[in-house]
């Protein structure tokens, strides 16, 4: 019986012509890469724009005295918030925050699409993934202590010693917001604390009566 060969037949020309041009290109982008490291190509000429951190904190310092010019941050009507009373009773209430279309709606060739008038709830068509807490400045460390990372801290208007959103926000290390008219009005706001989230096509308004908190934290 003839003996088996354990000779493995040869690759193709074809192959051997391609492994050898692409082991010789690779040596040749290794040897350019190493060799651009330390060579310098061309013509090379300073850089013309400005350091844009440079600019910036000029343009900073151009900035006037916030201040100086209006007067302490308190008395900006800014940072005047809304006025809310104050819970007196743990009570859930539900709200639907329809909104009424104010002007007509038309399309680009004139053609209308919603009339002035025209009343939807947004619910219907998009959801609020965070809870809104809004308070008076004073609960504002039980608000940090009942927030979750994604909810929003609204403040409502405080007593004329409180600071005002800024300064605490910065004191606590948590952006913190002031309740508008708008914004309590489009709510049914009322009193506060008050814990807004979403159940459905409705908000879940959740009224805190803090003296309750503060007993059941003292047991």
């Amino acid at each position: 019986m003839a003996a088996r060969s354990t000779c493995r037949p040869s690759p193709p020309p074809t192959f051997l012509r391609v492994f050898t041009a692409l082991t010789m290109t690779a040596g040749m982008f290794i040897a350019s890469s190493l060799h651009a490291e330390t060579s310098t190509i061309g013509r090379t000429w300073p850089i013309a724009e400005p350091d844009a951190l440079s600019e910036i904190e000029g343009r900073a310092a151009q900035i006037p005295d916030m201040k100086a010019a209006f007067g302490p941050r308190e008395r900006w009507s800014a940072m005047k918030a809304a006025t809310l009373g104050i819970a007196r009773a743990d009570r859930n209430r539900t709200v639907v925050p329809f909104y009424t279309l104010d002007q007509d709606i038309r399309l680009q060739d004139g053609r209308l699409l919603y009339a002035k008038g025209y009343s939807f709830n947004p619910l219907s068509y998009v959801s609020l993934p965070q809870r809104l807490i809004v308070i008076h400045p004073r609960d504002l460390g039980w608000a940090l202590r009942t927030a979750r990372p994604a909810d929003f801290i609204l403040l409502a208007a405080g007593s004329p010693g409180d600071a005002d959103a800024i300064t605490l926000g910065e004191r606590h290390g948590r952006a913190l917001f002031l309740l508008e008219a708008r914004v309590k009005a489009r709510l049914g706001l009322t009193v506060a604390p008050v814990i807004v989230s979403q159940a459905g096509q409705k908000l879940v308004l959740t009224e805190v009566d803090r003296s309750n908190t503060d007993r059941r934290a003292a047991r």
